[in-house]
């Protein structure tokens, strides 16, 4: 069965661009274009690994990731963020702190993107 990715960003360039990415790749895309429609999407779905956008209008990628954190539903899931930030080391422990597997800077390689989701979901 095809693993289940979601992507949560709010350019929709972007979304299309690694749904196309990953459906080459054999994996089934769900997409969400902010926080609060991929917190709703959540309750239904069970995506094997959520790829998040940091900055988002509205609730960012971090406060996204905290109510999935909080709820004993979806508290396990498998998050890497999608983001134009660089972070230091003491951020990379933030992410760490937060569950965050790893964070993919965009604009990103799509050969590396791959690479990474492969990495995470095993």
């Amino acid at each position: 069965m095809a693993k289940k990715i979601m992507v949560v960003d709010d350019e929709k360039n972007l979304i299309e661009l690694v749904k196309v990415v990953m459906e080459q790749e054999g994996y089934e895309v769900i997409t969400a274009m902010n926080g609060e429609d991929a917190l709703e999407k959540l309750r239904t779905e069970k995506p094997d690994l959520i790829l998040l956008d940091m900055m988002m209008p509205g609730m960012s990628g971090r406060e996204v990731c905290d109510k999935i954190r909080s709820d004993p539903k979806t508290k396990d899931m498998k998050i890497a963020f999608l983001t134009v930030a660089k972070f230091s080391e003491a951020g990379k422990g933030v992410l760490k702190e937060m569950g965050v597997l790893d964070y993919i800077t965009k604009p990103f390689d799509n050969d590396d993107l791959i690479k990474r989701v492969k990495k995470i979901l095993g």
